[in-house]
């Protein structure tokens, strides 16, 4: 069609599916306003001057049904821009933004081309008399959707399918994870092409994870003051289009961004990696009254967003980003279905984290669980067959909403997070939530059903310290991000162990690395689903920055000229642990009861004795140890047979002091090997089995450490010398 003077050929087309979607004979383009008077389809191709945006076709979109305004154009194949613009009231005071001098973005763009580049013309309102419109064509200056081709060579992929209970979760950022990696060759990094090297996927399956979740590829824009700032959305919490990769982490020319991304699932999945998305749906980068009009704003405002009663020129704002999302709308709840089918069925994507998910759950103004989305969630063959994982909170009232999600729900467990950070920065009091959060959080999740899986537990993420500036700094230090430090959460529960920051104290930095060993130990050992942060594994610092969504450079990059060969192997060892034995995973609730003689978990002190509950409640206490008992899981494997483990003791010394421990009596076992100790990372490299001890044996345990026992069958032999004395 490029330079062709005639008019396309139009036809009466569908009205579904939405978006623009091509089937080897031409493109049906169809778009959703309930507002417009008129709706025209404008096909962009590059002009003489190499400015793709302005030799403009425009059609006439005349067939309307239900509000879907619609046409079939034979002549459209992929790599087709285009846009629309809607004709329509304008009266911002109640909510109307329609301006057909606005090129509109499609929300169901496959493809985008180009970025806001936030001249003037970006916005449907004059600065000078906001009442007005601004007359100005905005398609020099907005992205573009790009007619997609649909068809690829999956071969014979297939979703890896881990079950939830042997699942372990890592954290990534496609650029952050890619960009200065030594093997990914320099034309990849930073892209979907990158994840998918092999130099990449190494690393992932040597360090054991067997998800990774991406933070926001739904296309997204890069803020206003940012830019202004010379600034990026780094992390890309901003969505624009949510049935479209974003196009800056394409390596490839725009027709293929599709097929990039599913190259990239593709080989993810052969290595046994399922790729979960952390997706946006709560709100939209057109921002509050004063931002954009780039999509949704000018298509059917009223029909996309949450408007203020007394002043529908506003936004209800439950983000803390301008607007909300209208999940009360039909339209807005098949966007959201419609985008989540998309990516599981043509993506092959095996999961969603949802990002502040309460918002998706207001009905009116308060969180209600049994809203309209997770209804449709629930009852949906594809959506509700995929790993789903909420983000239990929002920034409105009520917010708050951790083990308040639906029993077919996982959800990032915060209070985890805080008692574990609590527990080995010395904080005392927290000893009896540290049992539960450990064991599953049962008091959260098992009351309705739901399993320890329920339960994403979780040290650090993107958003906060990383591992190393939690155990280096008390105080945040965000200054690059041009807020004054205003920005980010003031209460980290970190520990800086005396000195801000890096330090030459040698005594400090073995004490903050024996601490890092301590967190992703406990993470690792605890029932539930563990989340790795990306970069955590080899020493990853944000420098004290603990939200560093718009540092796009050695700040949020993983640093893989200089990583933490050490504690990287002892990650890979814990990991190991946890894939190699069901006790660290159950998929049922310890009963805390004796079945023969024996309870399938026990605690206990320091002196060798069973927990009581006023032991639990004592505030100086930050010690106990965890008996597992392999014996008793209640679980069978996929044949039906019972599963039967090792018996594991777990030691939490979370105190300054060292100690003389007193292990449990023989009943419990009399032979025990160290599997892992945190103040000795070399220990558990090789079999160092026990004596035959009996009840009173005792193990010295170093101040602020971790460790890890296996009962043991074997009697003692002179090659293996005993580690515990009596």
């Amino acid at each position: 069609m490029h330079g062709d003077p005639r008019p396309p050929r139009a036809w009466v087309g569908s009205p579904y599916p939405l978006g623009a979607s091509y089937d080897g004979s031409g493109t049906n383009f169809s778009i959703f306003s309930s507002v417009a008077d008129g709706v025209e389809l404008c096909l962009l191709a590059d002009d003489a001057d190499g400015d793709r945006r302005r030799d403009e076709t425009r059609v006439e979109l005349r067939e309307v049904d239900g509000f879907i305004w619609h046409a079939f154009l034979p002549d459209v194949r992929p790599g087709q821009r285009y846009g629309f613009r809607v004709h329509g009231p304008w009266d911002p005071g109640r909510g109307l933004w329609c301006n057909p001098q606005k090129l509109l973005l499609d929300p169901y763009a496959k493809t985008i081309d180009g970025l806001v580049d936030w001249a003037p013309a970006c916005f449907a309102y004059d600065f000078d008399h906001h009442d007005r419109p601004n007359l100005d064509d905005s398609a020099p200056h907005v992205p573009l959707g790009v007619v997609s081709d649909p068809f690829f060579e999956w071969g014979n992929d297939r979703p890896p399918a881990t079950p939830l209970h042997e699942t372990v979760i890592y954290e990534a950022h496609v650029k952050g994870l890619t960009f200065t990696h030594p093997g990914v060759p320099d034309d990849l990094r930073g892209t979907y092409a990158g994840l998918a090297h092999h130099a990449v996927i190494d690393h992932l399956t040597r360090l054991g994870v067997t998800a990774i979740e991406l933070m926001p590829v739904h296309h997204f824009v890069n803020d206003h003051h940012l830019v202004q700032q010379g600034l990026r959305n780094y992390w890309g919490y901003n969505t624009l289009a949510y049935l479209a990769p974003y196009n800056g982490y394409c390596s490839r020319e725009v027709v293929g961004h599709v097929q990039e991304f599913k190259a990239m699932v593709r080989s993810l999945h052969a290595a046994g990696i399922e790729v979960i998305l952390d997706v946006v749906y709560n709100h939209t980068a057109e921002g509050n009254h004063h931002g954009p009009t780039l999509s949704f704003r000018g298509i059917d405002n009223h029909a996309y967003y949450r408007l203020l009663d007394h002043d529908q020129r506003r936004y209800l704002d439950f983000t803390g980003t301008g607007n909300s999302l209208n999940m009360r709308h039909p339209h807005v709840l098949q966007l959201i279905m419609d985008s989540l089918r998309y990516w599981v069925l043509e993506m092959h994507v095996d999961g969603f984290r949802f990002d502040l998910a309460s918002t998706l759950a207001r009905e009116l103004y308060e969180v209600d669980r049994l809203s309209a989305f997770f209804d449709l969630v629930q009852q949906d063959p594809v959506v509700s067959q995929v790993k789903l994982i909420a983000e239990p909170w929002d920034v409105g009232a009520g917010g708050y909403q951790v083990g308040n999600f639906p029993p077919n729900w996982s959800e990032w467990n915060g209070q985890y997070r805080d008692v574990i950070r609590d527990l080995w920065r010395g904080e005392g009091g927290r000893l009896a939530e540290f049992g539960s959060r450990f064991t599953g959080s049962s008091d959260l999740y098992q009351a309705d059903t739901r399993r320890p899986t329920a339960s994403i537990n979780f040290v650090t993420a993107h958003d906060g310290f990383t591992l190393v500036d939690l155990v280096s700094y008390d105080h945040k230090h965000n200054e690059a991000n041009g807020e004054g430090n205003r920005d980010g959460e003031s209460h980290n529960r970190s520990w800086n162990h005396g000195v801000e920051g890096p330090t030459d104290d040698p005594a400090i930095d073995e004490l903050r690395r024996r601490q890092r060993r301590n967190l992703i130990a406990t993470l690792l050992l605890s029932q539930g689903v563990p989340m790795i942060s990306g970069g955590d594994e080899i020493g990853r610092t944000q420098l004290g920055n603990n939200n560093a969504y718009c540092q796009d450079n050695e700040v949020s990059w993983y640093p893989w000229d200089h990583p933490d060969d050490e504690f990287l192997e002892f990650c890979r060892r814990v990991v190991a642990i946890r894939h190699a034995h069901p006790v660290f995973r159950r998929r049922r609730w310890f009963k805390g009861r004796q079945i023969r003689g024996i309870d399938d978990i026990g605690w206990f002190k320091p002196d060798g004795g069973e927990m009581t509950d006023t032991d639990w409640e004592q505030g100086y206490a930050k010690s106990v140890a965890v008996f597992l008992n392999g014996d008793r899981i209640p679980d069978t494997d996929e044949y039906g047979q019972r599963i039967v483990d090792d018996t594991f003791l777990v030691i939490i010394h979370a105190s300054e002091l060292d100690i003389e421990w007193r292990l449990p009596s023989q009943a419990y076992g009399t032979r025990w090997l160290v599997e892992l100790d945190t103040s000795d990372p070399g220990a558990g490299t090789i079999d160092r089995p026990a004596v035959h001890c009996t009840g009173g044996a005792t193990l010295h345990v170093a101040a602020r450490s971790l460790l890890l026992l296996r009962r043991s069958p074997r009697a003692p032999t002179a090659s293996h010398p005993s580690i515990i004395s009596r």
